[in-house]
């Protein structure tokens, strides 16, 4: 079914997020270890606590809450340790929401929150955006959403940028599915057809800046075999990140000697057992 033509809302990857739960200390440590260079810590007034990896246009988040918190978000309560956001960027929250509303995709009122940001040398200023959520379920194995950032400057700057393994931006989200069309036909939905492509294997759905391949939780396995990521009895669900990276030598050297990395033709593979439940390659 063709989709209607007021779906033409262009994808954009504005950044994955990485449930990492209470165990925030030390996945900050291993993704440090694995050459991101991670924003200092910042807390939602949402309660959540986070780190980022910011490449060119997009970003990596851990995202977690503090050990003995007493109130923490369901939306990420929900889900296991692993790879559970998929956002997209939005430039006009409102027009968003009522783009998905006219196209019967199903989506909440926008929420808008804030988090400080540590600038150095005693400079804080708050990092305020607004986020068009895709109810709970619409994707059964992680988070779907549109983030309105009002202040990208205290977001993507140029100091933070700067990685040791050479990271340049995601460029490929894999997204494991039993049935490749239901997810397809919901990206349709929300994008148009022209953004959406069926291949062999599934389907993929075409970014400016990054693209998202959907395929089978046998297919994952088949590409990344003791690398994938542990599906934690989901069927659908995010499993892996594909990264470029301004030299594979320095992702090597970075990467050298550490457990679960395997360098091949074309790219380095992390394990998901050393990434916390998400499987990392590099590219050039």
């Amino acid at each position: 079914m063709t989709s209607p033509a007021s779906s033409a809302v262009a994808p954009i990857l504005d950044h994955v997020v990485t449930d990492v739960r209470d165990r925030m200390d030390e996945a900050v440590e291993i993704y440090r270890g694995l050459g991101f260079q991670m924003t200092p810590r910042g807390k939602h007034t949402l309660g959540s606590i986070n780190h980022l990896a910011i490449f060119a246009d997009n970003y990596l988040e851990l995202l977690g809450f503090e050990k003995g918190a007493t109130q923490v978000r369901a939306d990420i309560m929900r889900y296991p340790v692993g790879l559970n956001g998929l956002v997209f960027q939005s430039d006009d929250s409102a027009a968003t929401y009522e783009a998905m509303t006219r196209n019967g995709v199903p989506i909440e009122q926008p929420l808008e929150f804030y988090r400080p940001v540590d600038l150095g040398n005693g400079r804080q200023e708050n990092a305020r955006f607004r986020v068009v959520r895709l109810p709970a379920g619409t994707l059964s194995g992680g988070r779907l959403y549109f983030c309105h950032h009002f202040t990208k400057q205290l977001v993507w700057r140029e100091e933070w940028r700067a990685h040791p393994n050479g990271a340049r931006n995601v460029a490929c989200v894999t997204l494991a599915a039993p049935d490749p069309g239901r997810p397809a036909a919901l990206f349709r939905r929300m994008f148009g057809d022209a953004a959406v492509r069926d291949v062999a294997d599934g389907a993929t759905l075409a970014m400016a800046n990054a693209r998202v391949e959907i395929i089978t939780p046998a297919a994952v396995r088949q590409r990344f075999g003791d690398a994938a990521p542990d599906p934690a009895d989901r069927g659908e669900y995010l499993a892996a990140l594909t990264i470029t990276t301004r030299s594979l030598a320095m992702a090597a050297q970075v990467l050298a000697g550490r457990n679960g990395v395997r360098q091949h033709a074309g790219g380095i593979t992390v394990d998901a057992g050393q990434a916390f439940n998400v499987t990392l390659q590099f590219v050039e």
